[in-house]
């Protein structure tokens, strides 16, 4: 399993044990990168979606043996995410972001844990940045004592506190496998057959919190998430927006997660949470003028006064 090929998928005559789909917009400076290190192999089909790039994303990978799909206009990560593993066929499928990087080896590992672990439903490797530190890829769910102690900036003053903070920060967690809330989508691999009982991603987040969404419907489901340290990707990072630029979008989806998951009162209270976050950082981000700018159309998202992308 996992060994190098020069024939086609078809001369080789077997069919492929993952499904890699890379989402891409506006990434045509590292989207070859990604895929890459993965084409060649008889176990992987990688399936690169486009979500309407401007770039002309899929020129840095038409001349590699891969499967693309461009779309017409861009509905979104989860969007994208579903039409590449729904043409795919694969019993495991790896969601791998356009700045990743994961070797077909690393790969194998995580194959290896789904397969003998029936309960397991998503794994998620250990994520390092290009320059090797720890990408703090592990996370609990939202709840209301970390989103208000993110409004005050408490995780800075109490940054591995389990109230303070959403993000495990705790270097030591990420030396070991273990049963997690939620894994970044950046990098994780989701058994083909959790993904139909689940129906997918859910498109109505545009972008942020679709994975935690995905793995809380997971766990729902009565399925684990793990996380595997022995396994690496490398995320690059560098976004095609600014972060600032989203900040409205991630509010927008923070209060959509909160509608779908919360009671009637923690909503209400999460919306008040996420609107006091946009206010205080309004006041006091250190980002400059654009950073306010974003928080000021996060305010405005939160009390229904602004729309969430420009």
């Amino acid at each position: 399993m996992f060994t190098a090929r020069a024939e086609t998928r078809s001369e080789v005559g077997r069919s492929p044990l993952v499904d890699v789909v890379v989402v891409a917009y506006n990434s045509r400076v590292v989207l070859r990168d990604a895929v890459n290190p993965l084409v060649g192999n008889a176990d992987l089909n990688v399936i690169v979606v486009d979500n309407a790039s401007r770039d002309d994303s899929l020129a840095a990978v038409r001349d590699l043996p891969i499967e693309s799909i461009r779309l017409n206009q861009n509905g979104g990560f989860a969007h994208g995410c579903n039409h590449g593993w729904r043409a795919g066929r694969a019993p495991y499928v790896l969601f791998l972001n356009p700045d990743g990087r994961i070797e077909s080896a690393e790969i194998k590992k995580l194959v290896d844990l789904l397969a003998r672990d029936d309960r397991a439903g998503v794994v998620a490797p250990l994520i390092r940045r290009d320059d090797g530190t720890i990408d703090f890829s592990l996370r609990r769910f939202p709840r209301l004592r970390s989103t208000y102690a993110q409004a005050v900036f408490l995780q800075r003053i109490f940054p591995r506190r389990e109230w303070s903070d959403e993000v495990i920060r705790d270097p030591h967690a990420y030396r070991r496998r273990a049963e997690v809330d939620w894994v970044s989508g950046a990098c994780m691999l989701v058994k083909r057959a959790v993904l139909d009982e689940v129906s997918g991603w859910d498109e109505r987040f545009f972008l942020y919190c679709e994975d935690i969404d995905l793995c809380k419907q997971v766990h729902d489901a009565g399925f684990d998430v793990l996380f595997e340290p022995s396994a690496v990707a490398v995320h690059v990072g560098g976004s095609s927006e600014s972060r600032a630029a989203l900040l409205p979008t991630l509010a927008e989806s923070r209060i959509r997660y909160a509608r779908k998951h919360r009671t009637p009162i923690t909503r209400l209270l999460e919306r008040l949470g996420i609107g006091l976050g946009a206010l205080t950082h309004v006041l006091v981000s250190k980002g400059g003028a654009e950073s306010r700018a974003g928080h000021a159309r996060s305010l405005g998202v939160v009390v229904g006064r602004a729309p969430s992308r420009p």
